[in-house]
């Protein structure tokens, strides 16, 4: 998409969207490195230039699988507009990327006048850029980060003793077994090479346990069929991504991320909403650990 270009085309925009990423997933096989493991320096979730707030959903998940096939450490983006408004010009040979705003409208549910309406919802796409196809533009200070490494370690030790979770420590597999409802099983934390590989991993599992029907209520077996297994790992791959970046901790590739790529993909190209249920999900699991840790945030589309 031409610089010029503000929003997207009138095409399928759960199409576009999803090819972004199955393209993202596939040109990162060899690696084994999925595109929402990308580490970026000025910050962990996507940021809009225009609200100073964060993506959310399936706007997280394409601009993090955009900076992975791009090669972009940042974290900021914004629409041509919004970058010329910070003073900068998007350069004239760079392409954006597809993002979408979800509204709803109002519409009637008969042609009577005086019956009730009732909200519809609709997606419109929308081009934004990464600041490194930006020139000339210097951010304010408010996009400075806050915390230091140790400071964000305290944060998640902190998170994840509120939201009531039993992690049952010690063994050699990471696992939830919706039997046990309360628990989340994980090897021991002086098991892990890196503290942050630990939290990852913590993460991945508290959202399986959102799963359960005093929480999220996750069926998926009713649209997925036997491909729910692999949907319910994407869901917990991105719901960990999701959760790390609002904790501002850095999010390393797991070791068994390979396994799960074919059957992501097949998921993905077989279903172009299959994602978006997928970022929906994780993002509502996110949200509820930090509605029941007590924590808010602010967040952009």
């Amino acid at each position: 998409m031409s610089t010029n270009e503000n929003t997207a085309p009138k095409a399928d925009v759960y199409q576009r969207v999803t090819d972004a990423i199955v393209n993202a997933i596939e040109s990162g096989i060899g690696q084994y490195r999925m595109p929402w493991t990308v580490r970026q320096d000025k910050g962990f979730s996507p940021i809009s230039v225009g609200s100073a707030k964060p993506y959310r959903g399936i706007n997280t998940l394409v601009l993090w699988a955009q900076s992975q096939s791009k090669g972009y450490s940042s974290a900021f983006w914004g629409t041509y507009q919004q970058w010329q408004q910070l003073g900068g010009q998007v350069r004239k040979s760079e392409h954006g990327s597809p993002v979408v705003y979800w509204g709803t409208y109002e519409k009637q549910t008969g042609e009577d006048q005086d019956e009730k309406s009732h909200r519809g919802l609709f997606a419109k796409g929308y081009t934004v850029f990464n600041i490194e196809q930006v020139d000339g533009c210097k951010l304010p200070k408010r996009f400075e980060p806050k915390l230091s490494h140790n400071e964000r370690i305290a944060h998640a030790d902190s998170f994840f003793a509120s939201i009531g979770v039993q992690i049952r420590d010690g063994g050699n597999r990471a696992f939830y077994r919706p039997d046990t409802a309360e628990a989340v099983y994980m090897p021991g934390f002086d098991q892990f090479p890196d503290r942050v590989d630990y939290y990852s991993v913590l993460a991945h599992e508290c959202t399986h346990w959102t799963s359960h029907a005093s929480r999220c209520d996750r069926e998926l077996g009713k649209r997925f069929g036997d491909d729910a297994y692999a949907v319910e790992e994407l869901i917990a791959e991105l719901g960990s991504a999701y959760t790390m970046a609002r904790l501002e901790l850095e999010l390393s590739p797991r070791e068994d991320h390979a396994q799960y790529i074919e059957s992501w993909l097949k998921v993905l190209k077989a279903d172009k909403r299959a994602v978006f249920t997928a970022a929906s999900k994780a993002q509502q699991a996110a949200d509820l650990m930090f509605q029941m840790s007590g924590r808010t945030a602010e967040v952009a589309a």
